[in-house]
């Protein structure tokens, strides 16, 4: 009798836990965001002209957890390191505009479409400044390295049925993709009558992007967004942008989202 209680407890403690696991965890709840916009943006970098596009919009959180702020400029992004409200990093993955004859209006070299694959780096400071870098390399069409550099002041309401968005840009590329869109080949010359030119890289535009998405209901919402750039240094003095293009480059977009929570 004298180890009965204790193999007892002994056998208990071992049941217990095992009874815990057995029991179904709590349902998580989480709201799922999707929706798209149609834009209107350059036909090509340094274009005069405008084509009209499309992206979507997707977000998912968890309950109790803020709406994801994404920009209308910025790439799909996948978050490996930090805190999506402090320090994080990942991969950032976008498309390369393309552009063709057509495009053009004149018998300019194409650039074929392709993706760019890179990282990013983001810091929030306080509740209201968001930091972002991203980095990424052509892969197809341009085939080059590019960077853009983002500030955005970010204003919600605490049901986030509204939620503002807007900072400056900076736009930074390597010789390649500046010869891709700006550069004058001797082929390019002979066709269109441009002079030849060959830019080197650096920074190539600055700018501003705002945003606005409103919940007119609990599941609708109304997104729209403007942004504005400035094209500069080498990409400025472009001939293709001085006689055909515009160093002024207009982009804006309007959508719709719907709203909807899910259990797991």
């Amino acid at each position: 009798m004298r180890f009965a209680l204790p193999l007892s407890a002994l056998l208990a403690s071992v049941a217990l836990p095992a009874a815990a696991q057995e029991q179904p965890a709590e349902p998580r709840t989480r709201t799922v965001l999707i929706g798209g916009v149609i834009d209107w943006k350059p036909a090509f970098p340094g274009a005069d002209s405008r084509n009209m596009g499309f992206f979507p919009l997707i977000a998912v959180w968890n309950e109790g957890e803020r709406m994801p702020v994404e920009t209308p400029d910025e790439s799909f992004g996948i978050n490996f390191l930090g805190d999506d409200e402090g320090v994080s990093a990942g991969v950032a993955l976008a498309t390369s505009p393309r552009r063709r004859p057509r495009d053009a209006g004149i018998a300019l070299s194409k650039v074929g479409f392709g993706v760019e694959a890179g990282g990013f780096v983001q810091a929030w400071a306080g509740d209201t400044l968001r930091l972002r870098t991203e980095v990424r390399q052509g892969i197809g069409g341009h085939e080059a390295l590019t960077a853009d550099v983002s500030a955005d002041f970010v204003y919600r309401t605490p049901d986030d049925n509204v939620l503002l968005t807007a900072g400056p840009r900076l736009r930074w590329a390597s010789g390649g993709y500046n010869r891709s869109y700006f550069g004058v080949t001797a082929e390019d010359a002979l066709a269109t009558g441009l002079a030849a030119y060959r830019p080197d890289g650096g920074i190539y535009a600055y700018g501003a992007v705002a945003s606005a998405h409103v919940h007119v209901t609990d599941a609708i919402g109304i997104y729209g967004y403007g942004g504005y750039d400035r094209l500069t240094g080498d990409a400025a003095r472009s001939p293709i942008v001085r006689s055909i293009g515009s160093r002024d480059q207009f982009s804006f977009g309007v959508g719709l989202s719907y709203r909807f929570s899910v259990e797991r």
